[in-house]
């Protein structure tokens, strides 16, 4: 046994006794039979001897040391590197929010409940649906959990855009096939969903489909004429959209979708290794009650000033758990509360700045790109921060920039899927097509 088991030996053997188990490791063998022997741990653990505070802090102070930090970030693919003011930074980290977690008798803290309210406004007024939840895990599980709020007894299925991130797609294929469903991917024609197949495609037992937009590839989907298409043949219609590209493209609410999903790291989160992130999900009033997680509503109390309540609590968590359709039972209320200071911080025409921004940098360093011989976009038509390029040589490519300190796209299917942010300079971009060209010129 470990040794920071909670229960002493003498408790435990009480317990084996209770069980009718003889004492010591005889008993726990018998009562884990079924726990194959080369399992269980034959010989101590080859573990250092333990160190004092500081050299513990010497030794995470070196390993630290060997991370390597980008002066220059090329590589979006779900995760992006945008500028987060000092204010965005410095409030979530005030005691009372850095400490608070999921409220249980909710009411009594009006603050956390007040910054969840607004986080939902803001979520509803990005993305043009009705209500939206405070906050899921991370992007890819909210579009599982959206699939499964499409599901009926008779429509099961869930049609994804092969067009959609690779890892989004993994999750909802996990999730399908822990609930027993399937998962079809919808194919792609020059880098966009393919509508004719999407079309044959559509049969009865198709619950939702799965657009993303922009797509993986950086482009932007016929969004309004697939949710056309999705609700003729009576299916629901989810839609995952990058936060920054929402301040200036359609809202899902304006393409017709029944959810909007995404991943919300873009709101003021930094790349931080790959999380902690926030998933929002929006839908509309009809499907309100089919939204995992809980919403937070405004109301007034017995003397009329303005509170905030728990409109809807967890079904997975709470009552009547039976009816759940989601094992979500929390949401990512500190990342949700740095969203909402990111997004009040910049207001609609801040972001709306960043996402012009991005999009003409990332123009910018196609236009500089494709000027080398041998350089060229694998796709045409619009996109947003992201394109997929082709050329010779690659991997000597990334590994020139990587030289220059300068994270290079990121390797998609022998091609190189580039994304620029507002951060990225001009000089950084005229330095990696100088780069380039320089290895492609060798």
């Amino acid at each position: 046994m470990g040794t920071y088991v909670p229960s002493t030996a003498a408790e435990r053997d009480q317990m084996l006794r209770s069980l009718g188990l003889p004492e010591g490791e005889a008993g726990y063998r018998r009562l884990y039979a079924d726990v194959p022997e080369g399992v269980y741990r034959s010989h101590d653990l080859n573990l250092p001897a333990g160190r004092s505070e500081m050299e513990v802090s010497a030794e995470l102070a070196r390993m630290a040391s060997e991370n390597r930090i980008y002066h220059t970030i090329l590589r979006g693919a779900g995760a992006y590197d945008h500028y987060i003011p000092a204010v965005v930074k410095s409030i979530p980290k005030k005691e009372e929010f850095l400490t608070a977690y999921t409220p249980y008798q909710a009411e009594i803290n009006q603050g956390l409940l007040q910054s969840i309210f607004e986080y939902q406004t803001m979520i509803c007024d990005l993305t043009g649906m009705d209500v939206a939840n405070a906050s899921v895990y991370d992007g890819a599980t909210a579009a599982a959990e959206a699939a499964a709020m499409c599901r009926t007894a008779k429509r099961k299925v869930t049609l994804v855009s092969a067009a959609a991130n690779p890892e989004v797609i993994s999750v909802m294929r996990t999730y399908c096939y822990g609930a027993g469903t399937e998962l079809r991917l919808v194919p792609v024609k020059e880098g966009r969903t393919d509508l004719a197949r999407l079309e044959a495609m559509l049969t009865d037992d198709v619950a939702g489909v799965y657009l993303q937009q922009p797509n993986f590839f950086g482009l932007f989907e016929d969004a309004k004429e697939i949710g056309e298409l999705v609700h003729q043949h009576k299916a629901m219609y989810i839609m995952g959209c990058d936060p920054i590209a929402l301040a200036i493209m359609a809202a899902p609410g304006e393409c017709g979708a029944d959810i909007a999903v995404g991943e919300g790291q873009p709101l003021g989160l930094p790349l931080a290794y790959g999380g902690p992130y926030l998933g929002y999900m929006g839908t509309t009033k009809k499907n309100m009650r089919k939204l995992p997680g809980r919403i937070v509503g405004e109301t007034t109390d017995h003397e009329g000033r303005r509170a905030y309540v728990l409109s809807l609590q967890t079904r997975e968590q709470h009552i009547r758990r039976e009816k759940a359709s989601s094992n979500i039972c929390s949401n990512e209320a500190l990342c949700a509360l740095t969203a909402s200071v990111y997004m009040a911080y910049m207001g609609p025409s801040g972001m709306r700045e960043a996402a012009a921004q991005s999009m003409a940098k990332a123009h910018y360093l196609a236009g500089k790109l494709t000027e080398i011989p041998g350089v060229t976009l694998r796709y045409s038509g619009d996109y947003f921060n992201e394109f997929l390029t082709d050329m010779p040589r690659p991997g000597a490519v990334l590994a020139a920039l990587d030289d220059a300190g300068i994270l290079g796209g990121l390797p998609v299917d022998k091609g190189i899927l580039w994304c620029a942010t507002e951060k990225v300079s001009k000089a950084a971009m005229d330095q990696t097509t100088m780069i380039v060209k320089e290895v492609l010129g060798e």
